[in-house]
């Protein structure tokens, strides 16, 4: 089969790129309680960016096939998951084994999601992630009773799937992005509170919103310097709940007065964590619901655009440098 494989880590993203080699190898051997997948599509996530640099919490002994995440059908499978061959499925795996980013995949039968006939496959290689870590976040959202969210990064594939969700449940996004480009298309989208990070009034207008709107949550895949001036901005207490950290650097700019008399919580989010709670019914259960607003369109990843596996460092470079576009997927 063909595969990408990573030959060494590298702090530098361009560098890590150029690690980067599509390679000729053999298909996996698959064990008793394992499935091959013949992939349809492989999506790249920040977490994706990460990994190739080092910078991420998995770590795997190089070289090795990059891509925690996809989707595509079972042609194989060993003999406790027979019944699996012919199911259309979605993929997640972050173990030690070659990923995604190949013409085929191997993993055991419980890493899978079992997809409606009707899903269509490109959503279904950018389902495992995003769609549960939004879902996560609006739940965090209802515990908290929170009628208005705050979100950093705004421009990005979670916070798109958090706006739409947000919608179906009636609550408020007070969204924040980095580039006017980006304010002017949510708007454009009938986003009604957007903010530019990089406007000299921001903090105040961020301010005079959450404090109006009453924003006691927000939810950052970005931390520095702007978890800071978020939380920072809220009223007494708020909860910023941190899921990336695309910007690579520490939380600061935090006031410590805020933290200590008006009770406001920063806290961390891992959908791993997250996952691990739920019982087996409440997964379930999450899994059909979000396939169906999938199927209905309630719900939809932006796609914009897809490679071939061989142009692999070219679409990578085109994905880091558009994120707020859509996601890039990786096809054999």
């Amino acid at each position: 089969m063909k595969a990408v494989q990573l030959t060494a880590y590298n702090k530098n993203v361009l560098r890590a790129l150029l690690s980067l080699k599509v390679i000729e190898k053999e298909n996996p051997i698959i064990q008793t309680d394992e499935v091959l997948v013949k992939m349809h599509a492989a999506s790249c996530n920040p977490s994706d960016v990460a990994f190739i640099q080092g910078g991420y919490n998995i770590i795997k002994k190089l070289p090795a096939v990059p891509g925690f995440e996809g989707s595509g059908v079972v042609v194989d499978a060993g003999s406790d998951s027979k019944d699996m061959v012919g199911k259309k499925v979605s993929c997640f795996i972050q173990d030690d084994i070659d990923g995604t980013w190949a013409e085929y995949f191997k993993l055991k039968k419980n890493s899978l999601i079992i997809l409606d006939e009707a899903m269509d496959l490109d959503q279904a290689a950018c389902f495992s992630v995003n769609p549960f870590t939004a879902y996560a976040m609006m739940e965090i959202a209802e515990i908290r009773a929170s009628k208005v969210i705050i979100q950093n990064a705004a421009g990005g594939q979670v916070p798109s799937l958090i706006r739409q969700l947000a919608k179906i449940r009636q609550i408020e996004t007070i969204n924040v992005v980095r580039k006017v480009e980006t304010a002017e298309k949510l708007k454009a989208e009938g986003e009604k509170y957007v903010l530019v990070e990089q406007d000299e009034k921001f903090s105040d207008q961020l301010k005079q919103l959450a404090y109006d709107l009453n924003a006691t949550t927000a939810f950052d895949a970005v931390s520095g310097q702007n978890s800071g001036l978020i939380i920072n901005a809220m009223p007494p207490d708020s909860e910023l709940i941190i899921y990336g950290g695309l910007s690579n650097k520490p939380v600061s700019e935090i006031n410590p007065l805020d933290i200590i008399f008006q009770n406001k919580i920063i806290s961390g989010f891992n959908l791993l964590d997250w996952k691990v709670e739920l019982n087996e019914d409440g997964y379930e259960k999450i899994v059909s619901e979000l396939q169906q607003l999938f199927i209905k369109g309630s719900l939809k990843t932006i796609i914009q655009g897809e490679v071939k596996i061989d142009n692999i460092i070219q679409g990578l470079k085109t994905y880091i440098g558009n994120m707020s576009n859509g996601k890039i997927l990786i096809k054999p």
